[in-house]
């Protein structure tokens, strides 16, 4: 897990971590920040020190393919054959967080969960 919102491409032609810029890079970056500006954690850009040290990711947001390559992914696959604009959300650094922490989740994501929904 992590703590970031990742916009399409993830994929790039070469297959390495590469940004990988869609024709609509400027819009899915504001649907991106539009969360991320919300939940103040993501948006400092270092959210899990302690497992991944040296990830960084600017104002919380990354594109796909900068972070890591991912082929075939749905997020791209929508954007393409679908024209649906879709973005992936971390929502933090532990994969399954345990059910008394599941309302401190919802605290850190539900005014961003709103922003997002205004984008629309």
């Amino acid at each position: 897990g992590s703590l970031v919102v990742n916009y399409p491409f993830d994929d790039d032609e070469q297959g390495i971590a590469l940004y990988s810029k869609s024709p609509d890079d400027a819009v899915f970056q504001q649907l991106a920040l539009s969360y991320s500006k919300e939940n103040t954690k993501m948006y400092q850009g270092s959210p899990c020190k302690d497992m991944y040290p040296t990830e960084y990711f600017l104002h919380g947001i990354t594109n796909g393919a900068q972070w890591y390559n991912v082929p075939g992914g749905m997020q791209d696959w929508n954007y393409l054959h679908t024209n649906c604009f879709e973005v992936t959300i971390e929502l933090g650094c532990v994969k399954y967080p345990k059910a008394e922490e599941l309302p401190k989740y919802w605290e850190q994501n539900r005014r961003s969960l709103l922003q997002f929904m205004k984008q629309v």
